[in-house]
């Protein structure tokens, strides 16, 4: 059955008690960062019309309406990932009910594997490109014209005035503040070290298992884009021994707190909504 991303933006408007500004998908070991704001609502994804059920570790599955440098924000505590064995349909779904409630921007974050030495674990990167290497696109399939068009263009995909907002408020907090291309990978398998190096040379500095299909589907739809990616690990070119996933988690946390505040400054200069 087809899941119509429309009803379910009607039922979210029906029952929110204000309009986010923006939305904000919260990744692997990220999820405390919408219990630290005020809440204005909250509901599981189970009791939401089209979502699936979150089944990564971590993933709190839950959306959470919250306030965030003064504006309503509505935050997904978990996605829906590929290799959990969902469609593509369902996985960029939320992003779809998002733009079709009219949620102008929005925020993805990640947990990602470095690529690059100087990118350590615990720091935060500014994602400024992708390449898809899932093998697959959340557009393939008939067009729906009423969100976007059928070769949508994916140059900035990620908006180059928030990527320099975005810079600017890391420089007043003092934040260290890396840019990064990110390469999507279907998991959930780790890489190897051949699979590392080959992405280490054709360009990209992280690797991950969502955000991709997330982000094409909501420049589709004519969202604007910020993506920030914490780096939880070393890949395998500097790691030897199988990775834990425990101190996944605590790099992702420990870098939440500077996360937060980038975000909630980023929040206050976004433009009205329209």
């Amino acid at each position: 059955m087809k899941l119509d991303y429309r009803l379910t933006a009607h039922w979210l408007k029906e029952r929110l008690p204000a309009m986010p500004e923006a939305a904000m998908i919260l990744g692997t070991g990220l999820n405390e960062l919408a219990e630290t704001v005020p809440e204005l609502w909250k509901s599981p994804y189970s009791e939401i019309p089209g979502f699936m059920q979150s089944t990564a570790p971590s993933h709190r599955g839950n959306l959470v309406l919250g306030e965030l440098g003064g504006r309503p924000l509505l935050f997904l505590q978990g996605r829906f990932h590929y290799y959990e064995g969902y469609p593509m349909e369902a996985v960029v779904f939320p992003t779809r009910v998002m733009a079709a409630m009219g949620v102008p921007t929005l925020i993805v974050t990640n947990a990602s594997g470095s690529l690059r030495e100087h990118l350590r674990p615990g720091s935060i990167v500014l994602l400024n490109d992708h390449i898809n290497l899932m093998g697959i696109n959340p557009l393939i399939g008939s067009n729906d014209d009423s969100l976007g068009e059928r070769f949508p263009s994916l140059n900035n995909a990620y908006d180059p005035q928030y990527l320099e907002l975005c810079a600017a408020i890391a420089k007043k907090q003092d934040l260290a503040l890396e840019r990064g291309v990110y390469i999507g990978v279907s998991g959930p398998s780790l890489e190897t070290r051949a699979e590392c190096a080959a992405f280490a040379n054709w360009g990209a500095d992280l690797v991950g298992m969502s955000t991709v299909p997330e982000v094409i589907a909501a420049k589709h739809a004519g969202m604007r884009v910020l993506a920030l990616s914490i780096v939880t690990n070393y890949s395998n070119l500097f790691h030897s021994e199988a990775h834990d996933q425990s101190e996944i988690r605590r790099n992702a946390s420990r870098a939440s707190t500077s996360l937060r505040k980038l975000v909630e400054e980023f929040v206050r200069h976004l433009p009205n909504r329209p």
